[in-house]
């Protein structure tokens, strides 16, 4: 069965009534998801009882779900001000329940653990949101314990599916899900946040340009004195090859410590957030976090994500610094110094080497072996 959030069942509970939409409040601090925002903030005043939020992982995502879940939670249809939308905007309203899977795909055990919570009555609100993020979903395992909830789902329950994206094996999932994609933020549109936070406008523009389009990846960049270094490593890489296999292979080793070096700040990102968790864990008698080596689980992938990211903004640093030769080369510039057809080729082909390393990232190979091979293959391209 698919549903629209015009048309789909709704959920039957507090906010059915509400007198208007959520308050923009709920949302605030979210960039770029102006779409997502809109659809979220007018399905609140009719919900049906499945979401899937599709883009970036990250806190954007997180925040779309808890905003929309306060709007969902509050008996004023998300005022943005009372305890409940602040409780929920903060992660911690017992009617909000949000869900960590332990290992890379969604297991059986979660899959039953979430069917099992949303079966159950609502603590303080006349409804419950279930966010389960992260979601890689095996078919032939959890998916069919999911689905008969989302067929038949009980009238006091939304759950909030998040995932980076759409494989065909999450098909019949989405088909009962309302979808809501996430957009890649604009560069112009990050700069513009990043220069209202300060940030110098030269600085902003580099910043959005390594950012991929997340937001998020733009804040923690600003944050990371070593960002501008690590740039100008990038770009010099083209000049720092000599043709021997031994500067290529100890290049290709800085990268990837740099690479490893950036994943700092995010770890103290994850530090301050398992501090709060472990003071609301005290304030309420808790022996300890809850499912804490699931959070603990969702840093390190996040993490290793973020690695990746680092590495896939490098490449594309040096496709670019490829490209700007190739682009003066074409335009005429160093002519005489004897470019001619064979060193426009040489310079298509290195862009296209380079964009290619970027690619292999997502099969996880040994980084330093693959830019190690990469830059050898580049040194043959004259600088």
């Amino acid at each position: 069965m698919s549903v629209s959030a015009e048309g789909g069942p709704s959920v039957r509970g507090a906010g059915a009534g509400a007198p208007s939409e959520p308050a923009p409040s709920l949302f605030a601090g979210i960039v770029g998801q102006h779409r997502a925002v809109a659809q979220l903030r007018a399905s609140a005043r009719r919900p049906v009882h499945a979401y899937l939020l599709v883009g970036e992982t990250g806190d954007t995502r997180r925040a779309l779900a808890r905003g929309f879940a306060a709007a969902l939670l509050c008996a004023l249809g998300g005022c943005g001000s009372c305890s409940v939308c602040r409780r929920a905007l903060g992660g911690v309203h017992p009617d909000l329940v949000e869900f960590e899977r332990a290992g890379a795909a969604l297991r059986v055990e979660d899959a039953q653990a979430v069917v099992q919570r949303a079966a159950r009555r609502p603590l303080e609100a006349q409804r419950q949101v279930i966010v389960v993020p992260d979601l890689e979903i095996p078919p032939w395992l959890a998916a069919p314990v999911l689905l008969k909830t989302l067929e038949e789902p009980p009238p006091t329950t939304v759950l909030v599916l998040l995932v980076e994206f759409v494989p065909p094996e999450l098909a019949t999932i989405a088909s009962r899900c309302v979808r809501v994609d996430m957009a890649s933020v604009p560069e112009a549109e990050i700069r513009a946040h990043l220069e209202g936070r300060g940030v110098p406008p030269e600085l902003a523009a580099e910043l959005a340009a390594g950012a991929g389009g997340s937001i998020d990846r733009a804040r923690i960049l600003a944050e990371d004195e070593g960002f501008a270094e690590r740039l100008t490593l990038w770009r010099s890489v083209p000049t720092r090859l000599d043709g021997t296999g031994a500067t290529a292979g100890a290049l290709a080793a800085e990268l990837v410590r740099r690479a490893d070096e950036t994943v700092e700040p995010l770890r103290e990102r994850h530090r301050l957030e398992m501090a709060a968790l472990e003071e609301a864990a005290e304030q309420t008698g808790a022996r300890g976090v809850s499912a804490r080596k699931d959070v603990e689980a969702r840093h390190r992938r996040v993490e290793r994500r973020w690695r990746t990211d680092e590495l896939r903004a490098g490449l594309a640093t040096l496709a670019a610094a490829y490209r700007d030769r190739l682009v003066a080369r074409t335009a005429g510039e160093g002519a005489e110094a004897g470019g001619g057809a064979a060193r426009l080729r040489e310079l298509a082909g290195a862009v296209r080497a380079v964009e290619e390393a970027a690619t292999e990232l997502v099969r996880n190979p040994n980084e330093t072996l693959m830019l190690e091979a990469l830059l050898v293959r580049l040194s043959a391209v004259p600088a």
